[in-house]
């Protein structure tokens, strides 16, 4: 087992463990879960995932990848006294909490400008992958080729606008998160999940090129 392997695995166990004191049936409504005894269903970005204090799982019984469990360990771990509700589309920069010289560029790089190379004069296979992943169009009212809102956690939503190349100008990718967001998952969190929307994309384009 590798070094990076053992500081997963001991932070894995550690979230387990905390899991594992919570009172699922407090935190149900807050969260939007499925409360079911000693466990609970948590859908992420199209999938659901069983999560106890025994560990966190797919619905084949297998753990996902250690970014999947530490955003859905996240969720429920920092869950707020009470539900929030600011719906207004914000830039992740725009939080307040964000460290702007890692979060911010590690979200530019790792989410937007990740999806807009990926996907560069690649418009049809973008709007196939996002629907792949639950992604609902969007009528924006502006000059974006697409806009698709993704559910990431109950509580949670994305919004992707991307415009195509032109001959003039690069395609562009912006990702934005609902204001109430930040409320729901640490900065670190809500970055991995843009990441994770960008690499599940782009996974999509390779399975369907």
């Amino acid at each position: 087992m590798s070094q990076y392997t053992e500081v997963f695995e001991k932070h894995y166990k550690e979230y387990c463990s905390q899991i594992a004191g919570i009172d699922f049936k407090y935190i149900e409504d807050t969260l939007g879960i499925k409360y079911d005894g000693t466990q609970v269903i948590v859908p992420f970005f199209n999938k659901e995932y069983i999560v106890s204090g025994n560990g966190i799982l797919d619905s084949s019984g297998n753990r996902p990848e250690y970014m999947v469990c530490v955003i859905i360990a996240k969720y429920i771990l920092l869950c707020p006294d009470q539900l929030h509700h600011d719906t207004e589309w914000v830039s992740f920069k725009d939080f307040k909490r964000i460290s702007h010289f890692t979060n911010v560029n590690y979200f530019a790089s790792d989410t937007e400008r990740a999806i807009a190379k990926s996907f560069t004069g690649k418009l049809d296979e973008l709007t196939k992958a996002g629907e792949e992943l639950g992604g609902i169009h969007q009528d924006m009212h502006t000059s974006y080729d697409l806009a698709m809102q993704f559910s990431a956690l109950p509580r949670i939503s994305l919004l992707l606008l991307f415009n195509e190349s032109d001959g003039e100008f690069p395609a562009q990718c912006s990702v934005l998160f609902q204001k109430h967001a930040e409320l729901y998952l640490d900065p670190e969190s809500l970055a991995m999940s843009g990441g994770f929307l960008a690499r599940s994309l782009k996974s999509c384009l390779l399975r369907h090129p």
